[in-house]
């Protein structure tokens, strides 16, 4: 390999013959180095390709603005994430990821500290996602010796979620807060608290989740005007409510919504609402 970029002791950016140019972290391996000085591959401990230019060009900014032990263990992670799913992540989360943890310790430091008010539904939403956060987490406490807590986890599995299914991280939290803003607007229409660990409320947080994910798609949900019928002169109450979150649904991502995802709707919330004495 050729060394085309010395980002710092540890990283460096080279020209490799069988890749191009590729990301190649080692200890020490920038160390005394220079532009077109050969490298032998077996000196890298660890190499990844940015293929898109612009996201080298984002990380060859990022990494003098970040701690050298915090991009070894985050490059430990994505790396270790990267194994454990079945699918490619996409290569932005080596920026993104990076960028926010590095914001957090920085947080963390001065004190500050961010609530996560749709922690829960992330858990129940995402939970691969969510595990593979927490063992970032817990890694960045393990080997930097700070704890950033429970709330970051959320928006750690955020970004993970996002790098799977090449979303962009802002839908991905657009999404999540509109789940976590919809299931406030029902608890405020049922004149109570859900239980939020019972398995009828995590069906219904995954109902949401797909309805969002069809309207975005624009995919078409087929019901008979018949069964709208039933179910609005059977459960009026929650037929009505379904209606106002589709509404919601409708403003906040500005798609239309189909009328068969309110029958559905009211099925999921006849169903809460009965098992929690609503």
């Amino acid at each position: 390999m050729q060394v085309s970029k010395v980002l710092n002791n540890n990283v460096i950016i080279a020209d490799d013959p069988q890749y191009g140019e590729v990301v190649v972290i080692g200890k020490g391996i920038g160390f005394g180095r220079a532009e077109r000085d050969h490298i032998d591959s077996e000196a890298a401990e660890k190499m990844f390709i940015l293929r898109s230019r612009r996201e080298q060009e984002q990380y060859k900014q990022l990494l003098p603005q970040v701690d050298e032990k915090l991009i070894e263990v985050m490059n430990e992670a994505i790396r270790t994430i990267g194994n454990r799913i079945s699918s490619p992540l996409n290569e932005h989360i080596h920026v993104a990821l990076t960028d926010h943890i590095a914001f957090a310790l920085k947080r963390m430091e001065k004190g500050l500290t961010f609530q996560n008010p749709f922690l829960y539904e992330t858990k129940e939403i995402y939970p691969e996602e969510y595990e593979l956060a927490e063992y970032v987490v817990n890694l960045i406490e393990d080997r930097l010796g700070t704890s950033l807590g429970p709330d970051e986890v959320g928006f750690v599995a955020l970004h993970i979620h996002s790098a799977i299914t090449n979303r962009p991280i802002n839908e991905v939290r657009v999404h999540s807060e509109l789940i976590s803003d919809l299931v406030e607007l029902i608890e405020q229409n049922l004149d109570g608290g859900l239980n939020r660990t019972s398995l009828d409320y995590s069906r219904l947080l995954t109902h949401l989740r797909f309805a969002i994910e069809r309207i975005c798609r624009g995919e078409e949900v087929r019901a008979t005007d018949r069964l709208a019928e039933l179910l609005a002169r059977e459960y009026p109450e929650m037929y009505s409510l379904a209606w106002k979150l589709t509404k919601v649904m409708e403003k906040r991502l500005g798609l239309p919504v189909y009328q068969a995802e309110a029958s559905y709707l009211t099925v999921h919330l006849q169903r809460l609402a009965e098992r929690e004495g609503l």
